[in-house]
């Protein structure tokens, strides 16, 4: 069944919708004293979804203890003859992103009993990258899976164009499309040259095996992105964003400057 497709007047709205999911689930796997599994992405995207899940804890602080954050990607660099992940202190790495930006919207607020625990944010091993999706299996599956694309190709987490619906956590060679739209996200690269060319990613079987999931599309630079997911109603491998409508309750959210050239379902 093809993902619901909902558009919000600004992303702060869309944030909004978004965080308030997220904290729905958490508070439901509390209930059940159960692990609440989130699949995560970095960039742009989730930075309106961070910024109002830091006001709504701020309101109304949760328990994040049984939180376990599930990171998507990782760019890999050269590191002793060897691929490794990119350092904590870096502008670009996934590792930074998360003790800047997500540990702080997260947790600032809560008391140290039940704040989300370093050792439950997980990233792939670049060493064992099948790993991963045993370790995701055991802990009982991904709950929610927020998604970004690549507003060039279409890339989801670093799953370029061309990667088979099958495919699992894997070290991947990045395209020079999707390396320019990570020098676009992250310009302390200075120029394409600096960006890694290697990265280690969660597979799109991975991301279709979550029991939920929301792409999120906002800005006028998504409107060629929102457009591919919008006309298909399953996986194209020419454009992998579209795992979203493999996802059993997959919803696409935008923003209206994303959507502005679109029919559909609008809220707010």
């Amino acid at each position: 069944m093809p993902a619901r497709l909902t558009v919000h007047p600004s992303p702060d709205a869309l944030g909004a919708a978004v965080a308030s999911s997220i904290l729905a689930g958490i508070e439901r796997a509390n209930e059940s004293r159960s692990r609440f599994l989130l699949g995560a992405p970095t960039g742009r995207t989730p930075r309106p979804i961070l910024a109002a899940l830091a006001t709504k804890l701020a309101a109304r602080p949760r328990d994040l203890s049984r939180v376990t954050l599930v990171m998507m990607d990782e760019y890999l660099v050269s590191h002793g003859g060897r691929l490794a992940p990119a350092p904590r202190d870096s502008d670009f790495g996934c590792h930074a992103y998360v003790w800047r930006e997500y540990l702080p919207a997260l947790n600032t607020s809560l008391p140290s009993a039940t704040q989300l625990r370093e050792e439950s944010v997980w990233f792939p091993d670049p060493d064992d990258p099948a790993e991963y999706d045993r370790r995701i299996a055991d802990a009982g599956g991904i709950d929610f899976f927020m998604l970004a694309s690549g507003a060039s190709d279409g890339h989801v987490a670093f799953n370029q164009p061309g990667s088979p619906r099958d495919s699992g956590t894997r070290i991947v060679p990045l395209s020079d499309a999707t390396r320019r739209d990570n020098l676009a996200t992250h310009p302390a690269f200075g120029s394409l040259e600096n960006v890694p060319e290697f990265g280690v990613t969660v597979g799109i079987e991975t991301i279709a095996a979550a029991r939920a999931a929301a792409m999120v599309v906002w800005g006028s630079g998504k409107r060629e992105t929102l457009r591919r997911l919008a006309a298909a109603t399953c996986y194209d491998p020419q454009w992998p964003a579209t795992v979203i409508h493999e996802v059993a309750r997959g919803e696409i959210i935008a923003d209206s400057d994303a959507g502005v050239d679109l029919r559909i379902e609008r809220v707010g």
